[in-house]
C-alpha cells in the first residue's frame, strides 16, 4: 500500500473554505484508490509523551494557522536557520475513541493516520517572510509522497513534494486579498525552484501559472475538482428539505435565490445585491457567508438601510422582497437550502475551479454565474452566463431565471449532465495517474 501525506492547513475544525473542502475530497479520493493516508496539522496542541493527552490537547488546541507571527517570534525561529536547525518534528496524534468527536465528523478529512506539529503553519509563514528558506517537517514514518493542498514553505525531504495552486487571484487581482503579495510571490518563485510537482483545479489557472510564473507547463497537472454529497443528504424528501428551509431562513421552497462562501471582494457580492434590488422581483435573496476581508463595502448596500433590504417579514413568515443574511450554516442544512433554491448566484470576479457551481448543478439548482476565468470550463452550457462587472448585465439575468420555469427546468437537466462529467470516479482516475508518475 502507497503512504500518502497531506496538509491540515485548511483544514479547520469549525467552519470550512473551499481549500478545505478540496483537502478533505482529497483524503477521501486517496483512501479510495487504496493509498494510506497520512494528514500533518500545525493546531496548537501539546507534545506530550502521553498519547492521550496528545489527542486531548488536538481537538482542544486553538486553530493557530492563520495569526500572524511577531516579528520577535520570526526572528528567534530565524536563529535556528543560521545554525542549521531549521525544522520540525511532527507527533503521531492518536485517536483511540477516548475523545467524543463525533461533533467535529464533517470536517475531518479521511485518514489513516493523524499527525501535528504545534503552530507549524503560523510560524513557517512568519519565518519564511524574515529567511526566505523552505522548511524540512520530520515525521515518524515518511510518506511515499507529500501532496501539499496550498502553497507552503514545507518539504519532507527525500520524498516527492507535490503542491496544489488553486489560483493565482493574490497576483491577478491582488486589491481582492490580504496577503503579503511580495511574500506570496517569492514563495511561488522558490516553488518553482524545488517543487517536484504542481497540481491545479482548472485549465485557466494553468495558464496563468505558466504565463505569470514562467513554470514549464509540463510540470503542472489540471485534475480539475469533484464534489462528494452524501446521498443522505441529496436525497432527503423533499417535505423534510421544505421545512428546513422555511425554518432556518422563513423563506418557501423554491422561491429564493441563493449566494454562499465567504463574503470577501473577489465574490463580487456588492454588484449582486446592487442588480438584485434593481430586479423587479418578490422573490428573496438569501446570503449564506461569514464577513471576512474588505467585507465592509461587499455589504454597503446591505448595511445601508436601504428600503426593502434586510430580513422583513410579513405575516406568514415568508419575506418580502428583501435580503436573509446568516453567517454560518452547517452543511447539511445548506445542502437543503441549495436543494430547495428557486437558482445559485454565482457571479465571481474570478475562481480558480468555483466548487458552489458544481454543488448546485449535482443537486439540481439552476446556476447564474460569471463568464469569467474557470467559470465556463465547469459549467459549459449548463448555468446562465454574464459578464459580472456588468450590474446591468446580471439584473437582466436574475430576472429571466426569475420569470422563465423553462429556462430554470432546462438548466437543472443541463446541469445534472454537466456535473456527472466531474465525478468522483473523474477525479480519482485523473489523480491516479498524476501520483504514476511519482511513485
Amino acid at each position: 500500500m502507497t503512504h500518502i501525506m497531506i496538509d491540515g492547513y485548511n483544514l479547520g475544525l469549525e467552519k470550512g473554505t473551499g481549500v478545505a473542502t478540496y483537502s478533505r475530497n482529497l483524503s477521501y479520493a486517496l483512501r479510495e484508490l487504496g493509498h494510506e493516508v497520512s494528514v500533518l496539522y500545525g493546531k496548537r496542541a501539546s507534545a506530550s509523551r502521553d498519547p492521550l493527552m496528545r489527542e486531548i490537547s488536538f481537538f482542544d488546541a486553538e486553530d493557530s494557522e492563520k495569526k500572524k507571527l511577531s516579528i520577535g517570534e520570526a526572528l528567534d525561529l530565524g536563529v535556528h536557520a543560521v545554525r542549521g536547525q531549521l525544522g520540525y518534528s511532527a507527533v503521531d496524534i492518536p485517536m483511540t475513541g477516548q475523545v467524543i468527536t463525533r461533533s467535529f465528523g464533517a470536517r475531518l478529512p479521511d485518514f489513516d493516520h493523524i499527525l501535528n506539529v504545534s503552530d507549524l503553519y503560523r510560524r513557517t509563514q512568519g519565518t519564511f517572510s524574515v529567511w526566505g528558506k523552505m522548511i524540512d517537517v520530520a515525521v515518524p514514518t515518511k510518506p511515499d509522497l507529500m501532496h501539499w493542498t496550498y502553497p507552503l514553505p514545507l518539504r519532507i525531504s527525500k520524498r516527492p513534494n507535490i503542491y496544489t495552486l488553486h489560483d493565482l487571484v493574490p497576483l491577478r487581482l491582488p486589491y481582492t486579498t490580504l496577503d503579503n503579495k511580495k511574500r506570496y510571490y517569492k514563495l511561488l518563485r522558490k516553488l518553482e525552484k524545488t517543487a517536484d510537482h504542481f497540481v491545479t483545479v482548472s485549465e485557466c489557472s494553468k495558464r496563468d501559472i505558466v504565463d505569470m510564473l514562467g513554470i514549464s507547463p509540463d510540470r503542472v497537472t489540471n485534475t480539475y475538482q469533484a464534489v462528494d454529497i452524501p446521498a443522505a443528504l441529496r436525497n432527503r424528501p423533499e417535505e423534510q428539505v421544505m421545512r428546513e428551509v422555511e425554518g432556518l431562513a422563513g423563506v418557501g421552497y423554491k422561491n429564493y435565490f441563493l449566494f454562499w462562501g465567504s463574503i470577501e471582494p473577489k465574490k463580487n457580492i456588492g454588484r449582486m445585491i446592487e442588480a438584485y434590488l434593481a430586479c423587479n422581483t418578490q422573490t428573496p435573496l438569501v446570503i449564506v457567508g461569514a464577513m471576512a476581508w474588505k467585507s465592509t463595502r461587499e455589504l454597503a448596500l446591505l448595511n445601508s438601510g436601504t428600503s426593502g433590504v434586510g430580513r422583513e417579514l410579513d405575516q406568514g413568515n415568508v419575506p418580502r422582497k428583501g435580503i436573509v443574511r446568516l453567517s454560518y450554516v452547517p452543511f447539511n442544512l445548506l445542502v437543503s437550502l441549495i436543494r430547495g433554491a428557486k437558482a445559485a448566484l454565482f457571479p465571481s470576479l474570478y475562481e480558480g475551479f468555483g466548487l458552489p457551481a458544481l454543488e448546485a448543478m449535482q443537486l439540481g439548482t439552476p446556476v447564474l454565474c460569471s463568464n469569467t476565468a474557470s467559470l465556463p470550463e465547469v459549467v459549459g452550457d449548463a448555468a446562465l452566463t454574464v459578464d459580472p462587472y456588468d450590474v446591468a448585465a446580471l439584473t437582466a439575468a436574475i430576472g429571466q431565471l426569475d420569470a422563465d420555469a423553462g429556462l430554470r427546468a432546462e438548466l437543472v437537466r443541463r446541469g445534472l449532465v454537466r456535473a456527472a462529467m466531474f465525478s468522483q470516479s473523474a477525479y480519482r482516475e485523473r489523480l491516479e495517474n498524476l501520483y504514476g508518475r511519482f511513485l
